[in-house]
């Protein structure tokens, strides 16, 4: 079919990724350092991605082209979505630094192991632009409050949030980051989650 499409001029495109970035249906991505149309069917010819070309390489065409497919880049933005969320490593509180770059600013997510796989959006919901720290006090057997404390006084941290499972064992990750927030003299927006055993939010 005859429809409206974007075409990139590769001797304009200076490689900045703008228009990739721009583009939600992910129907641009760089290749060799330069912006390339990947598919014809997840452009949608609306053109989110011309303004924000600073060389002008990105114009709109009259072409042969597949038809555009919504349900081809819903399953692709879904496919995209599963990918990991983890922003650092180490993860464990029993081993991530006291000290780090990533701690700077950060809205901080400290979750019981058991959380990960009881709740399936846990990457999506509760790990997605959090800084994530794991922990269980039954089995590893320590008082997290003290290496908490530190992190969250020698850090410029935003906000914490509490992931536990609803078993009593897990209160002890819920009281060791609120004597760690206490003990810390700073006082931040946090909340705890409960994840219950069939995996729902309480």
């Amino acid at each position: 079919m005859i429809r409206r499409i974007i075409e990139i001029n590769e001797e304009k495109c200076n490689g900045c990724g703008a228009c990739a970035a721009a583009c939600h249906e992910s129907a641009i991505g760089m290749v060799d350092g330069k912006a390339k149309l990947l598919r014809d069917d997840y452009c949608d010819g609306l053109g989110d991605c011309l303004p924000q070309c600073p060389t002008g390489a990105i114009k709109f065409v009259e072409r042969e082209a597949a038809e555009y497919d919504e349900a081809a880049v819903l399953a692709n933005k879904k496919k995209k979505d599963r990918k990991s969320q983890l922003a650092q490593w180490p993860c464990q509180i029993k081993l991530v630094p006291v000290k780090a770059p990533y701690f700077e600013g950060a809205d901080l997510l400290i979750a019981a192991d058991c959380t990960a796989y009881a709740y399936a959006n846990f990457h999506q919901e509760f790990m997605r632009g959090r800084i994530t720290l794991i922990g269980c006090p039954k089995l590893d057997a320590v008082d997290y409050s003290q290496k908490l404390t530190e992190i969250i006084r020698e850090n410029e941290i935003r906000s914490v949030t509490v992931l536990r499972m609803e078993v009593p064992c897990c209160g002890g990750l819920e009281l060791a980051a609120g004597k760690a927030l206490q003990k810390s003299g700073k006082r931040l927006p946090w909340q705890v989650v409960t994840v219950t055993v069939d995996g729902k939010l309480r």
